[in-house]
């Protein structure tokens, strides 16, 4: 088969382009979901004497650790990198950075990464959770159009 019979896989990406992972977003939904339905369900599987033992501490309790949970599924979920014509913009649970092209050197995804690596100039690495090894060729796509962007920044 000819080399130019292949279609040159799609790199371009109109800006701003978010990335998100799929994987955190659903284990995000389903995992406080299902907490909450666990919770429900063990609270209305007691009796009425049983439930009247609870206090109003111990209830408290309950809900914050709820809360705590969906706290952390969110950071997870909330997770994306953003590219922008005037920088990039990564989101990492509840920290943002905000890093001009000129400042990435590299992106990396080696085989069995949870997720992508930045190189930046000043010889440091940030992760960037929002492109989450886990989803494969969709990971792989976007490490592509990423890299394509780093190579040739749009603001310049």
């Amino acid at each position: 088969m000819p080399a130019d019979s292949d279609p040159a896989p799609e790199v371009a990406v109109s800006l701003p382009h978010t990335w998100r992972p799929l994987g955190p977003r659903i284990a995000g939904a389903a995992g406080g979901s299902l907490l909450l339905a666990l919770f429900l369900a063990a609270w209305f599987a007691f009796d009425d004497e049983t439930r009247a033992r609870f206090t109003v501490f111990q209830i408290g309790t309950l809900v914050l650790l709820w809360l705590a949970g969906a706290a952390a599924m969110n950071a997870l979920v909330r997770s994306r990198v953003v590219a922008e014509r005037e920088r990039l913009v990564v989101v990492n649970g509840y920290r943002r950075r905000e890093l001009d092209w000129a400042e990435v050197v590299a992106v990396r995804l080696p085989p069995g990464a949870p997720w992508v690596t930045l190189d930046l100039a000043d010889g440091d690495t940030l992760a960037a959770m929002g492109i989450q090894g886990s989803d494969g060729d969709r990971a792989r796509r976007a490490v592509r159009q990423l890299r394509a962007l780093v190579d040739q920044p749009p603001n310049r």
